[in-house]
This record gives C-alpha cells, structure tokens and sequence, in this order.
C-alpha cells in the first residue's frame, strides 16, 4: 500500500482526524505495513513497548492473561482501530497480548519516530493527546458503567441469594424441629412407660416398704433421666451454656458420677475404678461439668453393654490442665464413628439416646475454656479425655 493510500486511510482514522493534511502525510511516511496471519501474536504482555498500530485489514483481540488456564478477552479491534498507543507515551512493558483473529493488516508507527514528529510538529502531540485524553475518558466511563452495572447485578443476586438462604435455614429449622420431635418422643416414651409400670407397682405393693423403696428408688432414677434429657435439648436449642462458677474437688466429682450411673454400671456387669492423681479444688460449673462425665461414662456403659467390663475414672494434672479420664473396655469405635462422635443427633450405639451427648459434653468443655479428646480401637475400648484450665 502506497503513502497516498495510507493517507487516505489515516484520515478516516480517529487519532489523526483533526490533523491538517500535510501533518498526515507526514505520519503516513513514518509508518510501516505489516500481515499477519489468524494466531499470530503481534507482542505479549510483559514484552517491550515500542510501537502503536492501527488496523487496516482483519481483526485482533486483546487478551489479558493469555497462557493463563482462563485467560480474560478484553476486547477485540478491526479496521480503523488502534491498539498499543500507550508505546507512544510511555516505555512500560506491554500490559496485555494482542493476537490476530483473522487474515490481518496493520501499520505500526515506533515510538522514535512519533517523538521526532512531536518535536517537529506540535499540531500532532495536541492531536494525539487530544485523542488519547478522549479514550481514557470514554474508557473511565465505560468503567464506571459496566461497574454500575456489576453492582446491579451482585445485589439482585445477593437478594436473591439472601431469599435461598432464608429458605434453607427455614427448611433446616424444620428439619431439626423434625428430628428434635421425633427424638423427643422416641426418649420421653421409654422413660415415662417405666415410670408409669413402676407406680402402678407402688400401688399393688404398697403394703411392702421393701419393695416399695425398690419402685421408688427405680422412679427416682427416670426421673433423673428425664432430666438429663430435657437438660441436653435446652441446651442445644440455645445454643450456648452458661456457666455458675463454684469451687469443687475432682475426686468429689468422680465419685458423684459413679453414683450417677451406678444402675447402669449395675445393669451392663461394669465394674467402676476411681483413681485421682490430684485433688485440689477447682473452679468450675460442677452440675454442667458433672453433666459431661455422666454422658462420657454413661457413653463408655453403652460400649460395654453386651459383654461387661471395666470403667476406669482418673484425675490428674498435666501441665497447667487437669484432666478426666474415662476409659472403658468396650467395644471401641471405628474410624467412621469417631469422625462424626460430636455430630449433632448421630448415635452408633442403638441403645437409645438423644445423639447430642457428646456434642454436649464439647459444648461445656469449650465454655470452660477447656477441651475433648477421643482415642479408640475396635474391641479394645475407649479413652475419653476432657481437659480443663486450672484456675487459680
């Protein structure tokens, strides 16, 4: 293509339509032709910045990016269109990859040869920054509106991604009012059916003060499981414990405990060993604490339902902690179990239960600032750790 073409080629171009023509002439000598077939890459991002050029023929894109596994397209130029016009400003490295889309021809100006123009002719720099002032408006404006736009788009979205949200928490809340129902009814059933055949044997032997401390005795012990269970769903439907802080001993707890599921430890042939290694008074929620080793060991009473055994109580001191130990002979866990122990409503025992023992027994370590630890093996038994801070 001739000079006198690319003249009347470059006057139709934006960046030069307010130039006079001898001024065009001028930068049409300065230009050179260039072909490119679809794929080739006219520079990369990083690369040195030299030249501007503008479109005669074809397209190209503009790719931020572009050996990224996604790559951003940002725009893509055809005839009379201008890329890389920064090089004539500034000497920073390339900042994005221009690749031919098509059968393309394109002149480029070197930026030496625009300088030497400028300082020759001060109609084309006010030409040029004229136009380049004029792109980065329309740029920011662009911008802004796509920015606009975005916004738009992300609350729609956020609102409805708050309406989802809403609905799967109502779902949630009533499949846990569900499961809570369900596993309301199942534990009060068995409890208040004992209670009930254990009154009306009060009342055929009522003549009997022997037996009938036995059925008192036997109610009493319902009625304190009732209590637990009604303790463990208040607790989890709260979600949070809050603790009365009162000093207590350790092997005072140990014992109480044995004395809590002592008709179990009856009942499942356990024998329960208290060892306390150490026994200062401690600072702590007793009734909320008491409450966590009676679900452990009554856990541990499950494991060894079938067969008998062993439960084993410890106190001692490890570092600035004391801990509770409670290890059975039973059964132990798998893997599988041990994973989802603090799950809320999971139980692998089949033994009954409201599956939020342990979670419980987590929740009133935490809030004391202390902590649990499980190990198990299958048929070998459990060890349940609950760390507490000593507090002064």
């Amino acid at each position: 293509m001739s000079d006198d073409i690319w003249f009347d080629f470059l006057k139709r171009v934006y960046f030069f339509k307010d130039l006079e023509d001898e001024d065009v002439g001028l930068v049409a000598k300065a230009c050179t032709e260039e072909d490119h077939s679809p794929g080739d890459i006219l520079f990369v991002e990083g690369s040195k910045a030299d030249r501007f050029y503008i479109v005669i023929e074809g397209r190209v894109e503009v790719w931020k990016n572009f050996y990224d596994p996604k790559p951003d397209l940002l725009a893509v130029h055809g005839p009379g269109h201008f890329f890389g016009e920064m090089a004539l400003i500034d000497e920073l490295p390339r900042s994005a990859t221009v690749v031919a889309k098509d059968k393309t021809r394109v002149l480029y100006l070197y930026r030496d040869d625009f300088r030497r123009l400028i300082k020759e002719r001060s109609s084309i720099a006010l030409s040029v920054m004229t136009a380049i002032s004029f792109m980065l408006r329309s740029s920011n404006e662009l911008y802004v509106e796509d920015l606009r736009k975005r916004n738009q788009d992300l609350e729609k979205a956020y609102g409805e991604l708050e309406k989802a949200q809403a609905e799967r928490l109502r779902n949630e809340r009533l499949s846990t009012l569900g499961k809570f129902s369900s596993l309301i009814l199942h534990d009060l059933r068995n409890p208040l059916s004992i209670l009930k055949g254990q009154i009306q044997l009060m009342g055929i032997y009522a003549e009997e003060p022997e037996r009938l401390r036995g059925h008192i005795k036997a109610s009493l012990s319902e009625v304190e499981r009732l209590e637990r269970l009604a303790n463990e769903f208040l607790d989890y439907s709260r979600g949070e414990i809050r603790l009365d802080m009162a000093i207590a001993k350790p092997s005072a707890l140990l014992e109480k405990t044995r004395e809590r599921v002592a008709a179990r430890l009856e009942r499942n042939k356990v024998e329960a060993l208290i060892e306390v290694d150490w026994d200062e008074p401690i600072i702590v929620d007793g009734e909320r604490l008491l409450r966590a080793l009676q679900n452990v060991a009554d856990n541990a009473c499950k494991a060894m339902a079938s067969r008998g055994g062993e439960l084993t109580m410890r106190a001692f001191r490890e570092g600035p902690s004391l801990i509770f130990e409670i290890a059975d002979t039973g059964e132990g866990m798998t893997d599988e179990v041990l994973a989802r122990v603090f799950d809320p409503f999971y139980s692998a025992s089949g033994q009954g239960g409201s599956g939020l023992g342990m979670l419980i027994v987590k929740n009133i370590m935490e809030a004391h600032g202390g902590s649990v630890r499980l190990a198990s093996e299958s048929d070998k038994g459990t060890h349940v750790y609950l760390a507490l801070p000593i507090r002064a």
